[in-house]
């Protein structure tokens, strides 16, 4: 028999905010069938418009809210609900990190039956224009140049003159690429059409240094009124010490195409995490809120409460950033990633700063440690900082079966960090704290730091 479904499309309800989504919107009940809210929050009152009806759920749209809850802010982004860019600028600062922490504590017993301590969230004295790293689709709509983030769910480009979350310079070279490209009438990217030139501007900013990056993705190595461009960001961005151009002729979603080519200036940008010093590629992965990268790194450091005598593996470890930190207090480091790039740059970040106590191996995680183990290379401590998926089920197990002392587990998601800890529990470690760090405030994203300590038979 059918399921009944009370609400229809394009009817209006009032729904009471019983709970928050992973992405940040309210969730509520008409008649026990849940109902998602975007922009609608734990606690209140709201009057709604159902968009999507599915078996099971329905999405909606908030027309009014009825009842406000205490953590309800003012956006300081004035496209903030039209903008994909940001889920939560609705929420104060405080609750932002409310729902962080219950969002991390929610998922850990639901999905991994972890009932670990959760510590509260470290969050920013500003958490405002943070990132070190902006892209920005270019395009034209009804013959208007818009450079901007999408639509949520979409690829409509929300244009923009200013971006809450990333440093003012980004505003100044949005405004100076529209300028340039009205004024000698350089034709933007068309994804339908894959015609055009200009698909993308990225721009880096090194925070301790200062140093700016800006890279203009073009379809074709051939870029008309170059100089025009070249003189124009020269001459109004200070601290500018490299101009890229970036060429990505194929039809896809990815950025950056392989080809840098240098308008101006440098090569690279330097910047420090800590310490230690960082050479910054245009293709280079590294982390965009650098105040809170530092802080992130300080937790692995502490939870893998190092003596100076330890192995220890670094699993995933992209560019060596927390390889580094690590060396700090291991006898030796030993770092593995899939992507050769990343181990070349680990390789020449280690050089650059002196590190001699850190190796980097190409491959897959889980045939390299399972190899070092067979050659009778054992961690006393392994860190693990997986892309958004997680660790794949046998270096787990491969990692067990090593008995380290702890496991230190960093994670940009915390569903596959709740699955995987799981795992882990089923191993033989117990999960003994978990610290959520905030990594991207006005959004619903989260990071966290894990200790894992072995389970004493």
């Amino acid at each position: 028999m059918a399921k009944n479904i009370p609400v229809e499309k394009n009817k209006d309800y009032i729904v009471d905010i019983s709970g928050m989504g992973s992405e940040g919107e309210g969730v509520g009940k008409i008649e026990n069938f849940t109902v998602f809210v975007p922009q609608a929050i734990k606690g209140e009152r709201c009057n709604v418009r159902i968009v999507k009806v599915n078996k099971n759920f329905a999405f909606s749209k908030l027309l009014k809210v009825l009842e406000l809850s205490p953590s309800r802010a003012e956006a300081v982004c004035p496209i903030y609900n039209r903008c994909g860019g940001c889920q939560i600028q609705h929420i104060s600062y405080k609750g932002q990190l409310e729902f962080k922490r219950q969002k991390v504590k929610d998922v850990l017993n639901r999905i991994g039956k972890i009932d670990a301590k959760v510590e509260p969230v470290i969050g920013m004295k500003n958490p405002y224009r943070y990132r070190n790293k902006v892209q920005l689709p270019v395009g034209k709509h009804n013959e208007e140049i818009k450079i901007g983030f999408y639509a949520h769910r979409s690829h409509e480009i929300i244009d923009i003159n200013a971006c809450f979350i990333q440093d003012e310079i980004g505003d100044k070279v949005i405004a100076l690429t529209k300028e340039w490209i009205k004024k000698y009438k350089v034709e933007p990217y068309s994804e339908e059409m894959d015609k055009g030139i200009i698909r993308h501007i990225m721009i880096r900013k090194a925070f301790k240094t200062g140093e700016i990056m800006v890279v203009i993705v073009t379809r074709t190595e051939e870029l008309p009124y170059k100089k025009e461009f070249i003189n124009m960001i020269v001459e109004h961005i200070p601290g500018l010490k490299s101009l890229i151009q970036n060429v990505n002729n194929k039809k896809t979603n990815v950025i950056l195409g392989g080809e840098n080519i240098t308008l101006w200036g440098k090569d690279i940008i330097v910047d420090y995490i800590g310490k230690f010093k960082f050479n910054i590629a245009p293709l280079a992965f590294f982390q965009v809120n650098p105040t809170q990268t530092e802080i992130l790194y300080n937790k692995v450091l502490e939870y893998a409460d190092l003596k100076g005598e330890e192995v220890v593996f670094d699993a995933y470890c992209g560019t060596g950033t927390i390889s580094l930190f690590l060396s700090q207090k291991a006898k030796k480091v030993y770092g593995v990633e899939i992507i050769k790039d990343a181990i070349d740059n680990a390789i020449i970040n280690a050089k650059e700063n002196g590190v001699n106590n850190a190796e980097f191996i190409v491959g897959k995680s889980e045939e390299v440690i399972p190899g070092l183990i067979n050659k009778g290379i054992r961690a006393d401590v392994v860190v693990v900082d997986p892309p958004r998926k997680g660790c794949e089920k046998s270096l787990l197990e491969e990692i067990a079966k090593m008995s380290p002392k702890r496991i230190v587990y960093v994670s940009c998601d915390p569903a596959t960090l709740a699955r995987d800890l799981g795992i882990l529990k089923g191993l033989g470690y117990e999960a003994k704290k978990v610290q959520p760090v905030d990594m991207f405030p006005q959004t619903s994203h989260v990071e966290c730091v894990t200790l894992m300590s072995r389970v004493e038979k």
